[in-house]
Protein backbone atom coordinates (compact mmCIF):
# COMPACT_ATOMS: atom_id res chain seq x y z
CA UNK A 1 0.00 0.00 0.00
CA UNK A 2 1.26 3.65 -0.75
CA UNK A 3 -0.21 6.92 0.26
CA UNK A 4 0.11 9.41 -2.47
CA UNK A 5 -0.79 13.10 -1.32
CA UNK A 6 -2.43 15.22 -4.13
CA UNK A 7 -1.91 18.69 -3.20
CA UNK A 8 -4.54 20.84 -2.92
CA UNK A 9 -3.22 23.33 -5.50
CA UNK A 10 -4.11 20.94 -7.96
CA UNK A 11 -7.60 21.92 -7.71
CA UNK A 12 -8.12 24.26 -10.96
CA UNK A 13 -4.82 22.13 -12.93
CA UNK A 14 -5.79 19.57 -15.79
CA UNK A 15 -3.01 17.26 -14.25
CA UNK A 16 -5.67 16.45 -11.89
CA UNK A 17 -7.72 14.22 -13.83
CA UNK A 18 -4.73 12.59 -15.28
CA UNK A 19 -3.56 11.73 -11.54
CA UNK A 20 -7.18 10.50 -10.56
CA UNK A 21 -7.18 7.94 -13.96
CA UNK A 22 -4.06 7.02 -13.15
CA UNK A 23 -4.84 6.29 -9.35
CA UNK A 24 -8.17 4.57 -10.41
CA UNK A 25 -6.10 1.91 -13.01
CA UNK A 26 -3.04 0.90 -11.28
CA UNK A 27 -2.34 -2.34 -9.74
CA UNK A 28 -0.80 -0.93 -6.68
CA UNK A 29 -3.31 -0.30 -3.59
CA UNK A 30 -2.91 3.30 -3.15
CA UNK A 31 -4.91 5.84 -0.26
CA UNK A 32 -4.94 9.59 -1.74
CA UNK A 33 -4.20 12.55 1.14
CA UNK A 34 -6.00 15.35 -0.23
CA UNK A 35 -4.34 18.99 0.32
CA UNK A 36 -6.58 21.63 1.17
CA UNK A 37 -6.71 23.41 -2.10
CA UNK A 38 -8.72 27.09 -1.96
CA UNK A 39 -10.72 25.62 1.09
CA UNK A 40 -7.51 26.04 3.23
CA UNK A 41 -6.97 29.28 1.60
CA UNK A 42 -10.41 30.70 2.60
CA UNK A 43 -9.10 29.21 6.24
CA UNK A 44 -5.95 31.29 6.22
CA UNK A 45 -7.60 34.48 4.89
CA UNK A 46 -10.45 34.38 7.96
CA UNK A 47 -8.03 33.96 10.46
CA UNK A 48 -5.92 36.12 9.18
CA UNK A 49 -8.99 39.17 9.03
CA UNK A 50 -10.15 37.61 12.61
CA UNK A 51 -7.53 36.46 14.40
CA UNK A 52 -8.84 33.62 15.99
CA UNK A 53 -6.28 30.84 17.15
CA UNK A 54 -4.29 28.18 15.43
CA UNK A 55 -6.00 25.09 16.61
CA UNK A 56 -9.39 26.34 15.30
CA UNK A 57 -7.45 27.02 12.08
CA UNK A 58 -6.02 23.68 12.50
CA UNK A 59 -9.33 22.24 12.80
CA UNK A 60 -10.82 24.52 10.02
CA UNK A 61 -8.33 23.42 7.34
CA UNK A 62 -9.13 19.84 8.27
CA UNK A 63 -12.46 19.89 7.42
CA UNK A 64 -10.92 22.42 4.11
CA UNK A 65 -9.06 18.99 3.39
CA UNK A 66 -11.96 17.11 3.57
CA UNK A 67 -13.67 19.46 1.15
CA UNK A 68 -11.27 18.46 -1.43
CA UNK A 69 -11.56 14.79 -0.55
CA UNK A 70 -15.40 15.56 -1.42
CA UNK A 71 -14.35 17.27 -4.77
CA UNK A 72 -12.09 14.14 -5.98
CA UNK A 73 -14.61 11.40 -5.08
CA UNK A 74 -17.38 13.78 -7.17
CA UNK A 75 -14.60 13.19 -10.01
CA UNK A 76 -14.37 9.41 -10.22
CA UNK A 77 -16.66 6.85 -9.43
CA UNK A 78 -13.93 4.53 -8.15
CA UNK A 79 -12.64 7.07 -5.71
CA UNK A 80 -14.90 7.25 -1.88
CA UNK A 81 -14.19 8.96 0.80
CA UNK A 82 -12.84 7.15 3.91
CA UNK A 83 -12.64 8.49 7.72
CA UNK A 84 -10.52 5.91 9.50
CA UNK A 85 -8.14 2.84 8.82
CA UNK A 86 -10.56 0.56 8.83
CA UNK A 87 -12.56 1.82 6.16
CA UNK A 88 -9.27 2.47 4.12
CA UNK A 89 -8.53 -1.05 4.28
CA UNK A 90 -12.20 -2.39 3.31
CA UNK A 91 -12.40 0.39 0.40
CA UNK A 92 -9.40 -1.26 -0.43
CA UNK A 93 -10.80 -4.77 -0.70
CA UNK A 94 -13.57 -3.32 -2.50
CA UNK A 95 -10.82 -2.58 -5.34
CA UNK A 96 -11.83 1.38 -4.95
CA UNK A 97 -9.35 3.80 -3.98
CA UNK A 98 -10.03 5.50 -0.66
CA UNK A 99 -9.48 9.15 -0.23
CA UNK A 100 -9.25 10.10 3.38
CA UNK A 101 -10.74 12.18 5.42
CA UNK A 102 -8.89 13.30 8.22
CA UNK A 103 -10.50 15.37 11.01
CA UNK A 104 -11.85 12.06 12.66
CA UNK A 105 -8.48 10.32 13.23
CA UNK A 106 -6.26 13.68 13.60
CA UNK A 107 -8.10 15.20 16.11
CA UNK A 108 -8.02 11.82 18.13
CA UNK A 109 -4.60 12.12 18.06
CA UNK A 110 -3.28 15.38 20.93
CA UNK A 111 0.69 14.60 19.56
CA UNK A 112 0.00 15.90 16.36
CA UNK A 113 0.09 19.77 16.45
CA UNK A 114 -2.46 21.75 16.21
CA UNK A 115 -0.95 25.00 14.27
CA UNK A 116 0.14 25.28 10.22
CA UNK A 117 3.23 23.23 10.75
CA UNK A 118 1.71 20.43 10.08
CA UNK A 119 0.06 20.37 7.14
CA UNK A 120 -0.84 17.74 4.50
CA UNK A 121 2.20 16.61 3.52
CA UNK A 122 3.29 15.81 7.16
CA UNK A 123 -0.45 14.08 7.82
CA UNK A 124 0.57 12.06 5.00
CA UNK A 125 3.61 10.75 6.43
CA UNK A 126 1.38 10.64 9.80
CA UNK A 127 -0.36 8.01 7.73
CA UNK A 128 1.65 5.84 5.96
CA UNK A 129 3.16 5.30 9.47
CA UNK A 130 -0.52 4.48 11.11
CA UNK A 131 -1.22 2.29 8.10
CA UNK A 132 2.51 1.18 7.59
CA UNK A 133 2.67 1.96 3.75
CA UNK A 134 5.43 0.68 1.77
CA UNK A 135 5.82 4.39 0.88
CA UNK A 136 4.60 7.82 0.42
CA UNK A 137 4.45 9.81 -2.95
CA UNK A 138 4.26 13.77 -2.86
CA UNK A 139 2.71 15.07 -5.90
CA UNK A 140 3.48 19.04 -6.07
CA UNK A 141 2.82 21.94 -8.00
CA UNK A 142 6.02 23.53 -7.71
CA UNK A 143 8.82 22.76 -9.18
CA UNK A 144 11.45 20.43 -7.65
CA UNK A 145 14.90 20.45 -7.58
CA UNK A 146 16.62 18.33 -9.85
CA UNK A 147 18.70 16.23 -7.65
CA UNK A 148 18.30 14.84 -4.09
CA UNK A 149 17.70 18.05 -1.74
CA UNK A 150 17.61 17.21 1.64
CA UNK A 151 14.61 17.81 3.85
CA UNK A 152 15.73 20.93 5.68
CA UNK A 153 16.59 22.83 2.97
CA UNK A 154 13.14 22.25 1.35
CA UNK A 155 11.45 23.12 4.12
CA UNK A 156 12.95 26.76 4.06
CA UNK A 157 11.84 27.02 0.71
CA UNK A 158 8.78 26.28 1.56
CA UNK A 159 8.28 23.38 -0.46
CA UNK A 160 7.62 20.86 2.84
CA UNK A 161 5.92 21.93 5.87
CA UNK A 162 7.52 22.74 9.15
CA UNK A 163 6.94 19.50 10.84
CA UNK A 164 7.64 17.09 7.98
CA UNK A 165 11.25 15.88 8.59
CA UNK A 166 9.59 14.70 12.32
CA UNK A 167 7.15 12.87 11.03
CA UNK A 168 9.56 11.83 7.92
CA UNK A 169 11.76 10.16 10.25
CA UNK A 170 8.95 8.71 12.31
CA UNK A 171 7.99 6.78 9.17
CA UNK A 172 10.43 6.00 8.08
CA UNK A 173 10.17 4.28 4.58
CA UNK A 174 10.28 5.68 1.05
CA UNK A 175 8.83 9.36 0.60
CA UNK A 176 9.31 10.69 -2.66
CA UNK A 177 7.35 13.93 -4.42
CA UNK A 178 6.87 14.14 -7.97
CA UNK A 179 5.84 17.34 -10.34
CA UNK A 180 2.06 17.38 -11.09
CA UNK A 181 2.92 16.90 -14.98
CA UNK A 182 4.51 13.57 -14.17
CA UNK A 183 1.27 11.40 -13.59
CA UNK A 184 2.29 8.67 -16.18
CA UNK A 185 5.50 7.34 -13.71
CA UNK A 186 3.06 6.75 -11.11
CA UNK A 187 3.24 3.40 -12.01
CA UNK A 188 7.32 2.94 -12.01
CA UNK A 189 7.55 5.00 -8.79
CA UNK A 190 5.10 2.52 -7.16
CA UNK A 191 7.27 -0.04 -8.62
CA UNK A 192 10.25 1.41 -6.84
CA UNK A 193 11.69 3.09 -9.56
CA UNK A 194 12.69 6.80 -9.10
CA UNK A 195 11.56 8.08 -12.95
CA UNK A 196 11.42 11.32 -12.48
CA UNK A 197 10.59 11.86 -8.81
CA UNK A 198 12.39 13.37 -6.08
CA UNK A 199 13.42 10.98 -3.04
CA UNK A 200 12.92 12.71 0.31
CA UNK A 201 13.44 9.96 2.96
CA UNK A 202 14.64 6.37 2.57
Amino acid sequence: MWVVKLGGSLWDSASLMDWIEQLSTTAHRTVVVPGGGPFADQVRSAQARWGFDDHSAHSMALLAMEQMARMLCALHPLLVAVADARAIRQALADKRVPVWLPSHMVLAEPAITADWSVTSDSLAAWLGSRLEAQGVLLVKSAELPQSVADITTLQRSGLLDAAFDRYARQFGRPIWAIFRAHSDALATILDGQEGPALPLAC
